[in-house]
């Protein structure tokens, strides 16, 4: 049979895609824990969080201006002083898609 001259391939494979999968297994034991934005105390988790919810507030009213800007009129006038409701519908729907976006990103 041919199944097993191919047995130790397999078993490379397997090895390759678990250190590539799993690349914490794969490191000496003196490697930190972690590498990344995973916070060790309560006062860094509270800091990223702050941090996060800031840079998001930032780029949903940003992406809101950006719209508003290359969409004929002016979105946020028409809402004000015209009372338009189906602006308004569309302006939240654009600040809940920016919002959408920006949470996936920081979810990576």
């Amino acid at each position: 049979m041919k199944v097993l001259p191919a047995l130790p391939h397999l078993v490379r494979t397997a090895a390759l895609l678990m250190s590539v999968t799993f690349p914490a297994a794969a490191q000496s034991e003196t490697a930190p824990a972690h590498i990344g934005w995973h916070a060790d105390t309560l006062g860094q988790a509270v800091g990223y969080m702050l941090l996060f919810a800031l840079l998001g507030i930032f780029t949903a009213i940003a992406g809101y201006k950006l719209f508003d800007k290359v969409t004929p009129g002016d979105l946020t006038r028409e809402i004000i002083e015209n009372k338009n409701i189906a602006a308004a519908i569309v302006a939240a729907a654009v600040i809940i898609g920016v919002c959408l976006i920006v949470a996936a990103s920081m979810l990576g």
